[in-house]
């Protein structure tokens, strides 16, 4: 009897430190993913974006994305270096679609296959139980915005050493280095000889305007105009989103949206 006790107290205590690991396994890779990552903000009916975080670009062929007035996104899983979506994911999706709109399934949903290269936003990533799950949008095509979730499967019974999953992460999808970045990473120039400091010149100010000189107009773009003529009128953005033939230039007030190097859009 006594034996028997203390096995159950043994393999109670086993089972405890083993859910002990796994919670602070998936801390760990969560940690990870919040370093490398930055969610996008959507609005409520997720049709546009509030806060634009990390620009992920696909290493794989093969990324099924729903349109997102389907409200489904469907769960691309990737394995064995291929991503694609299982039987059972299927059904379930067919389940979800034929529910929210009658005799829509996977065959006949406005859906887009997005290809290596190609670039989208993640509003969230996970660390599940068994595997890591992101959810991403796409930016418009042809006035329609897509949606999925991509899914990197834990072994079995396992969670496996976060730079793993960084490293199986990677293998789908990486983060478009920023304007910022790519100026923190640029090699500094050769620091010239020190040379003596030529005297420095008192500042002459420059004479105030008259007293009836009109006020300066506000500063206005318009559709049409090249990214040129916008930066000549409101200055360098402060912070720009590349999309390929798409362009987001964000300003403090405002925010405008390039297409094939034109204005397309004010916001």
């Amino acid at each position: 009897m006594r034996r028997a006790i203390f096995l159950g107290l043994l393999a109670t205590l086993v089972a405890l430190s083993s859910l002990a690991h796994g919670q602070d396994a998936k801390a760990d890779i969560q940690k990870k993913l919040n370093a490398a990552f930055v969610p996008t903000k959507m609005t409520a009916d997720n049709t546009d974006i509030i806060a634009p975080g990390s620009i992920l670009v696909l290493q794989k062929d093969g990324l099924i994305m729903y349109s997102i007035d389907n409200k489904v996104a469907p769960t691309n899983t990737y394995k064995d270096g291929k991503l694609g979506i299982g039987f059972g994911s299927m059904m379930s999706i067919d389940m979800q679609l034929g529910m929210a709109q009658n005799g829509v399934n996977h065959t006949n949903v406005p859906q887009r296959k997005f290809l290596t290269g190609e670039k989208f936003w993640t509003s969230s990533f996970t660390v599940k139980d068994d595997g890591v799950v992101f959810l991403f949008y796409s930016d418009p095509f042809s006035d329609v915005r897509y949606t999925a979730q991509l899914k990197i499967p834990f072994p079995k019974k396992s969670i496996p050493n976060p730079d793993d999953v960084m490293k199986a992460v990677s293998e789908v999808i990486t983060v478009q280095p920023s304007d910022d970045n790519a100026k923190q990473q640029a090699p500094a120039p050769s620091q010239a000889p020190a040379s003596t400091p030529a005297p420095a010149l008192q500042a002459i100010a420059p004479p105030p305007p008259p007293a009836d000189a009109p006020p300066a107009q506000p500063k206005t773009v318009s559709l049409g105009q090249t990214r040129d003529m916008v930066v000549a009128i409101l200055g360098q953005p402060t912070k720009v989103a590349n999309l390929g033939k798409k362009e987001i230039d964000y300003y403090p007030d405002m925010k405008v949206i390039f297409l094939n190097g034109k204005v397309s859009d004010i916001q």
